[in-house]
């Protein structure tokens, strides 16, 4: 089965940039049964999956030469929001 990328409609898997970016948590489910995979929730609230997280998107923005406070709008930026990075 093929996990469905869409961020529209009913059953969708992703989350809008302007909703914060991210799967959804049927987009999780599906990808966890699909995969056999252990995909969670962000952890906005702190621990090691968050300092991981927002350690990774950092260098990703670095890489790509994003800056969040130019370009807001931009899928990592959403998600380093939603994740409290």
């Amino acid at each position: 089965m093929a996990l469905r990328k869409t961020t529209k409609g009913k059953g969708r898997h992703f989350l809008t940039a302007k909703e914060g970016a991210g799967m959804t948590a049927a987009g999780r489910k599906a990808y966890n049964k699909s995969t056999g995979g252990n995909l969670k929730a962000p952890q906005p609230g702190g621990g090691k999956r968050r300092t991981s997280y927002c350690a990774r998107s950092k260098g990703q923005m670095k890489m790509h030469r994003i800056n969040c406070s130019k370009t807001p709008k931009k899928r990592i930026c959403a998600a380093r929001r939603r994740w409290k990075c």
